[in-house]
């Protein structure tokens, strides 16, 4: 009966995974314009009825809120990390998070080397600037704190993240498979 069923099956799963996919876009950009208001407020911790109203009202899964909250949190704290947001009509639709390293950095040969750790933009709002202009913020942070050198990395096969890099100036300094084993 699966093998009979196989494409219908495909297409609910296929399905269900865009569904989630946009759960969690959304949720981003809610968690972000939430600690966009924490850092105005420049409180220290991920407020309860914030998680509360992502899980129960967007479908953010409260697990991922729980562990984002404690990293962000931890984050706005950190003196040597920056977390920027971009808005649009009064909404944040990406944020960028960035920090310094002190150890090694590929193709760098300074330090400390201000690391671009992740960025996000809403995918409605892709490729109109928003990117562009956090990453910006990111390079000013970065040259306040007396860096020389600005660092990011993506996957080998993100085509996309690719792209964005390279088209904002960024040098491809090396290609790495990572390795690891279970002791």
């Amino acid at each position: 009966e699966l093998r009979e069923r196989q494409s219908h099956i495909t297409r609910v799963i296929r399905t269900e995974e865009e569904s989630f996919a946009r759960t969690i876009d959304t949720g981003l950009v809610i968690f972000n314009d939430y600690m966009d208001g924490f850092k105005k407020e420049q409180a220290k911790v991920f407020s309860g009825d914030a998680a509360f109203k992502l899980h129960d009202t967007y479908g953010f899964p409260i697990d991922l809120t729980e562990e984002m909250a404690e990293e962000f949190s931890e984050l706005l704290n950190d003196p040597e990390a920056a977390i920027f947001t971009a808005k649009r009509n009064g909404q944040v639709v990406g944020f960028a998070q960035c920090q310094l390293r002190h150890d090694y950095v590929e193709g760098c040969s300074t330090s400390p080397v201000a690391y671009l750790e992740g960025i996000f933009v809403d995918e409605a709002h892709r490729r109109q600037g928003a990117a562009a202009a956090l990453l910006g913020a990111c390079e000013i942070w970065a040259r306040e704190l007396g860096c020389a050198e600005f660092a990011s990395d993506c996957e080998l096969d993100n085509a996309e993240s690719l792209c964005f890099h390279r088209s904002l100036g960024f040098e491809e300094a090396n290609r790495i498979i990572c390795f690891k084993k279970t002791l």
